[in-house]
């Protein structure tokens, strides 16, 4: 079983939106990288975008600029799979979300690699534990990233009932040195963490939008304004210690909330994608972003972004 000290290459696979980022963490956290993906212009997309992040990272002094080539220089791209994971002691899967395409990739995997190698999927979902085959279970484990990876901090780190403890050790602490901040989830359940929260919220945000009840800048205002910044001092859970137990408990006692049926079918939504407006990648969504483009957009975001969490990380480091 291979320790922390023995993690010197990391293969991700995948370099889609994904990959730069995650393959950006783990350089910037000392680990020779090799991203792969069948595609050559992928691939040197991905290039392109890795080495623009450094510098937009050294920008904002989480880097130094003399930094920006010798974490560049730790990643290698690869249009094979064999040569991607030659050598690693730790595989980050960042593929497609497609039951199907994981089952046939951790087959090839399972047949070029060494048996202790560790293999971590990205997966948003997936149950991967019931397709990778049975002899990887203990070395398998679930590490699910946000976009962009290479920005926030959380990986949510999922085990099996055969994962071996060491895997999950050596995954956090690969993560905490790669300036990330991990969770340990002790079981698989689908959407993990922050999607099932996050799909509970999406829920009520179309039920809202769809019966006209407010705008969609009215409810991003709301939430900028309230419980989100509130959030970072005090969490989902804390909080109910300084509303108070009992005030809760009657809050559920009353009932007088009634959530949107689970099959909630959200018009506001499909009718954009209808009209081809996807988001910042089509230049329209809930929001207008013409005159602008998307890497104007992004890099907006992400310099926001980078306050938000400069500021978060001193508030977890120093919790109430």
């Amino acid at each position: 079983m291979r320790k922390i000290e023995d993690i010197k290459k990391i293969a991700v696979l995948g370099a889609g939106t994904m990959g730069p980022g995650i393959a950006q963490s783990f350089a910037t956290g000392g680990y020779k990288v090799c991203m792969y993906t069948r595609s050559d212009g992928t691939l040197e997309k991905a290039r392109s975008i890795l080495h623009s992040s450094l510098k937009t990272f050294a920008q904002e002094g989480m880097i130094k600029a003399a930094e920006i080539e010798t974490i560049f220089n730790r990643v290698s791209f690869c249009s094979t799979l064999e040569e991607a994971v030659a050598g690693s002691d730790f595989v980050m899967e960042t593929i497609v979300e497609n039951r199907d395409a994981k089952a046939e990739l951790y087959t090839l995997l399972d047949e070029i690699l060494p048996e202790d190698v560790y293999i971590a999927s990205n997966t948003s979902f997936l149950n991967i534990f019931e397709i990778m085959p049975e002899r990887r279970l203990p070395y398998t484990i679930i590490a699910h990233w946000y976009a962009p990876p290479q920005l926030i901090p959380l990986v949510e780190v999922v085990r099996n009932d055969k994962t071996h403890s060491e895997a999950v050790a050596v995954a956090m602490a690969m993560l905490n040195k790669s300036g990330k901040t991990p969770v340990h989830m002790k079981k698989f359940v689908p959407g993990y963490i922050v999607n099932r929260m996050q799909m509970i919220l999406n829920q009520e945000v179309f039920y809202l939008l769809d019966n006209d009840y407010c705008t969609a800048e009215d409810i991003d205002m709301a939430v900028k304004a309230s419980f989100i910044p509130r959030a970072m001092v005090v969490g989902l859970v804390q909080r109910f210690d300084f509303t108070g137990l009992d005030m809760s408990a009657n809050n559920f006692k009353n009932k007088s909330y009634v959530m949107p049926e689970q099959n909630y079918h959200p018009k506001a939504l499909f009718e954009r994608v209808d009209k081809g407006e996807y988001g910042v990648k089509a230049g329209k969504g809930f929001y207008d972003y013409s005159g602008r483009t998307t890497e104007e957009v992004l890099a907006k975001r992400d310099k926001q972004l980078f306050e938000v969490f400069k500021v978060a990380k001193k508030l977890m480091e120093d919790p109430v």
